[in-house]
């Protein structure tokens, strides 16, 4: 797609009140396919005027026709899924089959179901001699990454435009065109102006001027834990409601009586995806001693494969980060058994597909979120020892379990202090609460209890 040159704010493609102007670089070969505005603060006060202004109209309008409009969005964003994936593939690096599988389908399917939910969900409730109404929250700033860029987007707007809120959105500033992209969708389905407002920019700029605006009720964010805590701290001050979905350093765990070939080989892929950017990554591997030179051996000749298979991370940082855990780990004791820190291609910001064995919990490694194609892989002596390593960090996103008794992987995964656990390779289901425990965020997102996020609550007595 062609990148616009303005803001997408009350209705319309309007310049930003600066010059600057973000490059976007395709990763793959390092090359500038994009410019888009560089938005400041000014910017982000006219969006969320506009918001504003927007609102009531909005928060009265009746949720049947909040659910058609949502249909509409839906609709056009699967007339337009193959150039979702090519933007995606352009800007992000993914290999375009993943950017077709789910960069595209998944938003699509979310937004399908804020459509069904605007129209189904109960907005009032009996409670004894009270009625209870849950009405919009107000104004949402959308602060999205770049990792899932449109998924993180519709995440985040739909439930709360089903719920009656108006949005400003602060999309990543690595992948701005399909955010813009999304703001045209939105044009197209028929949502009223100010409704939803997009300003391109900088964290350090447009996002703490959105994060810090008094006229937003509720900041979204999605992103690291450090800047997540510089969020929380900015609406604390304000006392204002926030939603954080933040890191993780989730643990597979493979108990002694699963399928450990199959165990394996999915823990891998599920590292791999994405090029090992994502938040709910099962970056830890805990096999039980017995078993473990076995899994060492599975891994490696598994992450060997995908050498040709995964696309280069989001930019020249990232590259130089995860590089740097990858030395850190060797540095620290950990055993490489696949990958490295040499570069597989001679241009874009690639990372090998690595492996190490004999991490021990302690190791930075096991304990801090790499945010690349890098996995751990720790033995543990008994269920007990398994449980603590698995709980043994600050974060608690999401996680696995495999046992050849599926009771006993249940039992396993009602033990860890996590937001999501998948049972034997469970589906991601885009219906089921997603978020985490500890350092891992505050809130839920998708299914019912991310349009929960977005309602306040009144009670009328009688």
């Amino acid at each position: 797609m062609k990148a616009h040159d303005g803001i997408y704010l009350d209705g319309a493609w309007r310049p930003a009140a600066g010059q600057d102007v973000i490059e976007v670089v395709n990763p793959a070969d390092e090359q500038i396919i994009g410019r888009v505005p560089a938005a400041g603060p000014e910017d982000v006060d006219a969006a969320v005027r506009a918001a504003r202004a927007a609102l009531p109209a909005w928060a009265a309008t009746p949720p049947a026709e909040r659910a058609a409009r949502l249909t509409a969005l839906r609709d056009v964003l699967a007339a337009r899924k193959d150039e979702i994936a090519e933007t995606v593939t352009a800007e992000l690096g993914s290999p375009l089959p993943f950017s077709q599988a789910v960069h595209a389908a998944v938003p699509i399917a979310v937004a399908g179901s804020y459509a069904e939910l605007a129209a189904t969900h109960s907005f009032e409730e009996k409670v004894g001699n009270s009625v209870v109404h849950h009405e919009p929250v107000g104004v949402v700033g959308a602060i999205t990454p770049w990792n899932y860029p449109l998924h993180q987007i519709v995440a985040k707007a739909a439930p709360a435009l089903a719920a009656g809120c108006t949005v400003v959105l602060k999309p990543a500033e690595d992948t701005p065109l399909v955010a813009q992209l999304f703001a045209e969708a939105v044009h197209e389905a028929g949502f009223p102006a100010g409704v939803f407002n997009l300003v391109t920019g900088l964290g350090p700029v447009a996002g703490q001027a959105l994060a810090e605006h008094p006229g937003v009720d509720l900041v979204s964010f999605t992103g690291s834990t450090a800047v997540g805590r510089q969020v929380a701290a900015t609406a604390a001050a304000a006392i204002r409601k926030v939603a954080l979905e933040l890191g993780g350093k989730s643990a597979n765990v493979i108990l002694p009586s699963a399928d450990l070939a199959r165990a394996v080989n999915v823990g891998v892929a599920n590292v791999m995806s994405n090029s090992g950017q994502t938040c709910s990554a099962w970056t830890r591997m805990l096999v039980h001693r017995d078993r473990y030179d076995e899994a060492v051996e599975l891994a490696a000749t598994a992450a060997a494969k995908y050498g040709d298979r995964i696309g280069p991370v989001v930019n020249a940082k990232q590259q130089a980060r995860v590089r740097g855990y990858i030395e850190t780990g060797v540095a620290e004791g950990a055993r490489l058994v696949a990958g490295g820190t040499e570069t597989p291609h001679e241009r874009g910001w690639f990372v090998s597909p690595t492996v190490f064995a004999d991490v021990t919990p302690d190791m930075t490694i096991a304990q801090e979120e790499i945010f690349g194609p890098v996995l751990s892989i720790l033995r543990y002596e008994d269920e007990a020892d398994a449980l603590r390593i698995a709980n043994g960090t600050v974060y608690g996103l999401a996680g696995a379990v495999w046992a050849g008794d599926e009771a006993e992987a249940v039992a396993f995964a009602r033990r860890m202090d996590t937001g999501q656990v998948d049972i034997n390779g469970g589906r991601f289901n885009p219906r089921a609460p997603f978020g985490g425990y500890k350092q891992s965020g505050v809130g839920r997102e998708l299914g019912a209890h991310g349009l929960a996020e977005y309602l306040q609550t009144k009670s009328l007595q009688f």
